[in-house]
């Protein structure tokens, strides 16, 4: 991940196929605060944007603790031949009676243990109703999840489980990439060479050529107090022929570390202010449920006119720590 230039702006790439960014000159007022230029990338793309930088200034209901041997023995009852995960209701079995869970059932053609058919369906009733007097283990227990659930409770625990593997944290769908939380920024790092991280609470983002046609995203890092920030913002149609714009910062980090934090966004200029404070959202959130609930800044084509200076929008970033 590349450094910003303490000495005046570098003249990156953009990694999209859009015409390159008119140069950008460092702010004129006093000591102000470190400021980044972002170039857009392109939708689809598998890099974030190139950059030019100056600096100048677990949840769920069940329970927790260590599972005994009898416990593990009757839950191991449980356990699919082929993906070794939990057979869960509905049940259904072979003419033999192996189980094997939904999941799979839908690839085989016959039964993983004894090769017999698995058709016609037969429910096994005895086995939902232990299943129903049992508590699993999350799917993530490898991890460091102690959390048991009820059957009922598992999908939706697993869906939000703090130790489930993280995501690429970069907008778009392009990289597939998972790992441990710790292996986030080396994946950054390594992945997306071209975005800029600034150093300090109180930054400015700058993006380029906002007026690029259809959904584009902006990103750069900003580390303070301790922890790596990704700075988002996002063009695009929530609704049809609506163009906006979404501005967002999440930790790289869990959501409970990310309650420690507070944020601002700041649109200032021309006599005009538009601000938006909140609480980042952690990376394991990602940026899409906030923009489909439209928790983050949220402003039209309209008003980055309004605010933004030769197609260019400055957007303030301040982090800060909240009061236990």
């Amino acid at each position: 991940m590349s450094r910003p230039s303490s000495t005046g702006p570098s003249a990156n790439k953009p990694c999209s196929k859009q015409p390159p960014p008119q140069p950008q000159h460092a702010p004129s007022p006093a000591a102000p605060p470190a400021a980044a230029t972002i170039s857009a990338a392109g939708p689809g793309s598998s890099a974030v944007p190139a950059a030019a930088a100056v600096i100048s200034g677990p949840s769920g209901g069940g329970g927790a603790g260590p599972v005994s041997p009898q416990h593990h023995e009757l839950t191991s009852l449980f356990e699919c031949p082929v993906c070794f995960d939990y057979v869960l209701p509905p049940i259904l079995q072979c003419q033999a009676g192996h189980l094997v869970c939904n999941q799979c059932r839908q690839k085989l053609s016959c039964c993983p243990t004894c090769r017999g058919a698995l058709t016609p369906s037969i429910r096994n009733l005895a086995m939902e109703k232990v299943a129903s007097a049992v508590l699993f283990p999350c799917k993530y227990a490898t991890t460091g999840c102690s959390l048991t659930l009820h059957h009922t409770e598992k999908p939706e625990h697993e869906d939000i489980c703090e130790y489930r593997p993280y995501s690429c944290p970069c907008p778009g769908a392009s990289c597939k990439w998972q790992g441990s939380l710790e292996a986030v920024m080396s994946h950054l790092m390594h992945a997306h060479k071209s975005i800029t991280t600034l150093q300090g609470e109180d930054i400015v983002f700058l993006a380029t050529d906002i007026n690029l046609p259809g959904a584009v995203d902006w990103v750069m890092m900003q580390s303070c107090f301790g922890h790596h920030f990704m700075l988002v913002l996002e063009k695009q149609e929530k609704y049809e022929g609506h163009q906006q714009f979404f501005a967002i910062v999440l930790l790289i980090g869990t959501r409970k570390q990310a309650e420690n934090f507070a944020y601002r966004l700041e649109l200032n200029g021309n006599r005009r202010r538009l601000t938006w404070e909140a609480t980042p959202r952690s990376i394991h959130d990602g940026v899409a449920a906030a923009i489909m609930n439209s928790d983050c800044l949220v402003f039209d084509t309209a008003i980055a006119h309004l605010f933004a200076d030769n197609g260019n929008l400055g957007i303030n970033v301040t982090i800060s720590t909240c009061c236990p």
